[in-house]
């Protein structure tokens, strides 16, 4: 079956009508190569230059004249593979920074402990996870830790300072403070 788009290529082409196009496509069974051959041994569309010989190489090429020679833009292939090639290394540098999040989430640990026993060790980047996706049930349970007698800190090599620590060792003896309160 013969499309419109193969009509409208062989047309614009061959400089021929709709009806010749199509008459052509049709006895050539929709191939249009073989339209632009039969279309040629009837005289309706010109041979190309040089009895119809087409050369990729060097040889022969001397004889067609630059005009001749068909002229092909590479602005947009260009544009495309530089938007792609940004496109690319923007994604690569975001993908190494998450590589050294994840890294540091993973050597890095919240450290949970019951009277100076380490009862858990849990990744940054589990505790992370965690709080995103569980936070309502997350929050509570560290809370109602504290007044268990949990203890928690942060250690790893990319904890710097105590300030963090300090201020859970604060809350830890502030949760003490309102336990002896209530016993008391």
């Amino acid at each position: 079956m013969v499309t419109l788009e193969q009509v409208e290529k062989l047309r614009e082409h061959a400089n021929i009508s709709y009806d010749e196009a199509k008459a052509a496509l049709e006895n050539a069974n929709g191939d249009i190569l073989q339209a632009i051959i039969d279309l040629e041994k009837q005289g309706k569309v010109k041979p190309p230059q040089g009895g119809g010989q087409y050369n990729s190489g060097s040889i022969g090429m001397s004889n067609i004249t630059q005009k001749e020679q068909p002229q092909y833009s590479n602005e947009n292939t260009n544009r495309s593979s530089g938007e792609k090639s940004a496109f690319s290394r923007h994604m690569g540098r975001f993908f190494r920074w998450m590589g050294e999040v994840i890294h540091k989430g993973n050597v890095n640990a919240l450290i949970v402990e019951k009277r100076g026993t380490s009862v858990m060790r849990l990744p940054i980047t589990v505790l992370a996870v965690l709080l995103i996706f569980a936070f309502w049930i997350v929050v509570p349970l560290l809370i109602v830790g504290l007044f268990f007698d949990f203890r928690y800190y942060f250690q790893g090599p990319d904890i710097r300072g105590t300030a963090v620590n300090d201020a859970m060792g604060t809350v830890a003896s502030a949760a003490e403070d309102i336990k002896k309160d209530i016993r008391g």
